[in-house]
């Protein structure tokens, strides 16, 4: 019986249905199929484990031999990873700007003679005072002084100098060849004016401050602006400093958040300083009518201080809308008008994003047209403000979800917006808010509208040139750019893209 077992494959199957019947067999069989299964989720098994003993031992390596950071991206849902921890990152930082002072870099012309006085700046001429503001002089994120190169390298942009930089999210502003920011090295807050064209640091103002959020990192988040000779900067914690732009001397300082009685928001103020004729507007959020506050340019003296609402992370915006000149905000609650002499209301429209207040710029178009968006789900709207009887009525023309800007703020071009659907670009028609298209994942990114094209920062650090139009998204150029977790809005002037992150600053020529 045996030896024909072994010539033939079938008889030992029947000897076992005649030796324990049907089901005594069906039971055995299944026995060894689960037997056999079993045996395969356990090769399984160990396979996985090794698997993730090897991702553990590696990632320990990675974290303890070559300082491996990883940080979670705006969605909070996939990882940015970079190398090098704080300590070390704050020693690279403080040798090389410890060179910049030693002169072992090249000064450019804006190093050669320092400008100390609003008559000074003044006289050097408009064509050097151009991006003084939060996303550029209209603070609409518009570049229209140059020009912008549109063929691109396959092999991607030379930077004209790469450097390190303290942590913040504040973006640059540009005038007279420099480039000023704020950032946080170590213990403090720091105002630095930089060498548009070389990178070299020329000053800083610096005061003691730490402000830290798990999510966001540390940091000041708030962009300074420029006016007349002068630097206003806004810490993350209300520190708020006029400075001479010429040397960075202290003229006065308050803090906002103690002139309110307010406490700070969870990611702190981001707001940039408005200025408005002789007046800086901020945005401290006190409940005791300091939601929005003026403080006067010469002296810091209190102005006026306007609302009663809990503050959100835009910056307050100088627009013309039905015929007033007024300031724009977005507040956690509403979008509102204010006079620009005492802060009075003069229109309101509820927008109320549930998770995150607004962080996102409005657009004014139109001449009475205002476009506003919010991440987490929320989308867009926008409305029309007309005048009527002795104030002014607010009516909105189209909402829905095509648009949700999180970290980022749209533009538009020729009756089109173009911004972040969170993590992916977008078009809306401004008319109606019809989609156009959606296309290019971008992350938590930040654009700027040059010409007839899209300059995109990545939230990973890399340049992207997308045409603005329509019909689809094209983009035509991209290139590395800076490394890590880019939320930083980007800087355009006299044709240089200024970027920047909580590690990283480097600027590349985009002039044709």
């Amino acid at each position: 019986m045996c030896g024909s077992w072994r010539s033939s494959p079938g008889e030992p199957m029947k000897a076992g249905r005649a030796l324990c019947g049907p089901t005594c067999y069906r039971e055995a069989i299944a026995l060894l199929k689960s037997m056999t299964l079993l045996r395969r989720l356990r090769s399984i098994a160990i396979a996985l484990a090794a698997v993730v003993a090897l991702a553990a031992a590696t990632a320990g390596i990675l974290y303890a031999v070559f300082d491996m950071r990883v940080e979670l991206a705006g969605s909070g849902l996939w990882p940015i990873v970079s190398f090098g921890d704080a300590e070390e990152h704050y020693e690279t930082l403080e040798l090389n700007r410890s060179q910049h002072y030693s002169r072992l870099l090249p000064a450019g012309p804006a190093s050669a003679a320092a400008v100390s006085d609003a008559a000074s700046a003044a006289s050097d001429g408009a064509q050097d005072i151009y991006w003084t503001d939060f996303r550029g002089p209209r603070r609409d994120g518009h570049y229209t002084q140059t020009a912008v190169r549109t063929d691109w390298s396959a092999q991607g942009l030379d930077p004209l100098w790469a450097q390190p930089i303290g942590g913040g999210y504040a973006s640059f502003v540009v005038a007279q060849g420099r480039a000023f920011t704020i950032e946080q090295r170590r213990d403090q807050e720091v105002v630095a004016a930089y060498d548009a064209e070389t990178g070299r640091e020329l000053w800083t103002n610096a005061w003691d401050t730490h402000f830290q959020e798990a999510m966001g990192g540390p940091g000041p988040r708030a962009t300074p602006t420029w006016h007349a000779g002068r630097l206003y900067a806004l810490g993350a914690a209300g520190e708020l400093r006029a400075l001479d732009a010429g040397a960075g001397d202290l003229l006065w300082r308050r803090n906002i958040l103690e002139d309110a009685g307010a406490e700070n928001l969870q990611w702190a103020m981001a707001g940039a300083p408005l200025i408005v004729d002789d007046l800086v507007v901020v945005q401290p959020g006190g409940a005791d009518g300091w939601s929005v506050a003026a403080y006067r340019l010469a002296t810091g003296e209190v102005a006026w201080h306007a609302l009663a609402d809990v503050q959100a992370y835009t910056s307050p915006m100088l627009a013309t809308i039905a015929g007033r000149r007024q300031i724009v905000t977005v507040t956690a609650a509403r979008a509102v008008g204010l006079d620009t002499v005492d802060g009075a209301l003069l229109w309101e429209h509820p927008w109320t994003p549930p998770v995150v207040p607004n962080m996102a710029q409005p657009i004014v178009f139109d001449g009475n047209r205002v476009f506003f968006s919010a991440g987490y789900g929320y989308g867009a709207a926008v409305i029309e403000v007309t005048r009527g009887g002795d104030g002014f009525n607010v009516q909105e023309i189209w909402r829905n979800t095509r648009m949700k800007n999180n970290f980022s703020s749209a533009v538009l071009h020729e009756g089109y917006i173009y911004g972040m659907d969170e993590a992916i670009l977008a078009c809306l028609d401004a008319e109606t808010g019809a989609l156009q298209w959606k296309g290019g994942r971008y992350g938590h990114g930040q654009l700027l509208l040059a010409g007839d094209h899209l300059v995109v920062l990545t939230e990973r650090g890399d340049l992207a040139l997308v045409r603005a139009i329509p019909e689809r998204h094209e983009e035509v150029g991209f290139s590395p750019a800076i490394e890590g977790k880019t939320w930083n809005v980007p800087a355009l002037a006299e044709g240089r893209r200024l970027v920047r992150n909580a590690r990283q600053m480097a600027a590349f020529d985009l002039r044709p």
